[in-house]
């Protein structure tokens, strides 16, 4: 299965797991998942950390790859197709996020009841 990491559920991951579910550590560390993290989440943990909103200690992409996960880039395609969502939610990192799972054909794994609501990608809950 793939799975793309939404960002709250990287930094619980990093932080130890706190605030994911079992069956979401199940998921994340189970070794026949591929499990992605996008550009995207790197971006949005940068920003917040530099306005003062998150105490994120370290590299996000050094955590990507100390735990074997899979780096995904941002395309146009998926500006693009994020642009296009109809969907009324505000947040760009999260339109980004779903239109690559969308691309990707990966379930996203969230926390997020906004993004669970959505319906037009597999979600994973992950709280």
């Amino acid at each position: 299965m793939k799975v793309l990491l939404d960002t709250h559920a990287l930094i619980w991951w990093d932080a130890g797991g706190g605030g994911l579910n079992a069956e979401a550590l199940r998921v994340i560390a189970d070794p026949g998942h591929q499990v992605f993290v996008s550009a995207v989440s790197v971006w949005e943990i940068a920003i917040k950390r530099r306005l003062g909103k998150l105490a994120f200690e370290g590299s996000p992409a050094a955590v990507i790859g100390a735990n074997g996960f899979f780096e995904l880039v941002v395309t146009p395609a998926d500006g693009e197709a994020a642009g296009g969502l109809d969907w009324g939610h505000k947040d760009p990192f999260d339109k980004l996020l779903v239109a690559q799972a969308m691309r990707l054909g990966a379930v996203f794994l969230t926390a997020d009841a906004s993004v669970r609501g959505f319906g037009g990608v597999g979600v994973f809950w992950a709280g």
